[in-house]
């Protein structure tokens, strides 16, 4: 599976160095191995390309990680959960009563430069609606400025899913920018949008265990045969819920689909323990084994 999800702390945007690489991009190659993509002379740099090349989108991609670097800063915040979006504290101590307090490092944006990172993805998928990644730089984007509370991203991936179900757009990826984009198939896009069920997942608040709920009932109903989507349901009722014997229904569905789904399995094999049914667990191991 192809990882797309990205958390924009430290980007280092390449252009790929093919036969067709123009000056500029030669140019803003050396410099941002030197000064990173928001460095001293960058904005000039991608000024002057922008005047050679207004519809470059290596250029436009340039200009986005610059504003969305630019962007960026980050600051502590205190929680009283010994984990926080995925991640673990860099501190933890005592407060006045005993009880754990953690630190974590996490990112903060300047909301006009991020709007102005924003305009400019929008400018590439205007250039070329088709390409996925640029959608998922959008997608990402929100998943990072947003934080615990994913409500644009969530509907930015929403309107993704239908616009590639209801629209004839010739859609393709470039998961390495040496190579040509590849074509995208059901069966790649239902793989791109399940990792962005498990990044909401893994997030693990309240808000992102709903938006990972929601994208999740979407998927299934446009790719009612992928597995991982009623996977994903009974683990929303599993884990928020603590419902296991809904959970272990929409288990069941995913393995008629999928029997050797090893994510679906383990995780029935939890919801049976935790109800503690022999017999249920005994067929889940059961089908561990083959």
């Amino acid at each position: 599976m192809r990882k797309i999800i990205y958390i924009f702390a430290a980007v280092l945007l390449a252009v790929a160095a093919t036969a067709q690489t123009t000056d500029f991009q030669r140019r803003y190659n050396v410099l941002l191995n030197r000064v990173g993509p928001a460095g001293v002379g960058m904005e000039t740099l991608i000024d002057n390309w922008a005047k050679a090349e207004p519809e470059s989108t290596d250029m436009l991609k340039a200009r986005f990680y610059y504003y969305l670097v630019k962007s960026q800063g980050t600051e502590v915040v205190v929680r009283s959960e010994n984990r926080y979006l995925g991640a673990d504290p860099i501190l933890s101590l005592k407060d006045s009563t005993d009880n754990d307090v953690y630190y974590y490092e996490v990112l903060k944006y300047d909301d006009e430069l991020f709007s102005q990172a924003l305009a400019v993805v929008d400018k590439m998928i205007s250039v070329d609606p088709g390409r996925l990644d640029y959608r998922f730089l959008k997608a990402n984007s929100y998943l990072s400025y947003e934080r615990d509370s994913p409500d644009m991203a969530l509907s930015s991936i929403l309107a993704l899913a239908y616009e590639y179900k209801t629209t004839k757009t010739e859609w393709s990826y470039v998961d390495d920018p040496q190579l040509d984009p590849v074509v995208v198939d059901d069966e790649m896009f239902a793989q791109m949008m399940q990792e962005y069920c498990y990044s909401l997942y893994s997030l693990g608040t309240p808000s992102s265990y709903d938006a990972f709920y929601r994208l999740s009932l979407r998927l299934n109903e446009y790719f009612p045969k992928e597995a991982d989507f009623l996977g994903n349901i009974g683990s929303y009722h599993l884990v928020v819920k603590g419902d296991c014997k809904t959970a272990v229904k929409y288990y069941d569905k995913a393995l008629k689909l999928q029997p050797d789904n090893s994510s679906v399995l383990h995780n029935a094999l939890i919801a049976a323990r935790r109800m503690k049914n022999a017999k249920l667990e005994k067929k889940y191991l059961k089908l561990m084994q083959k």
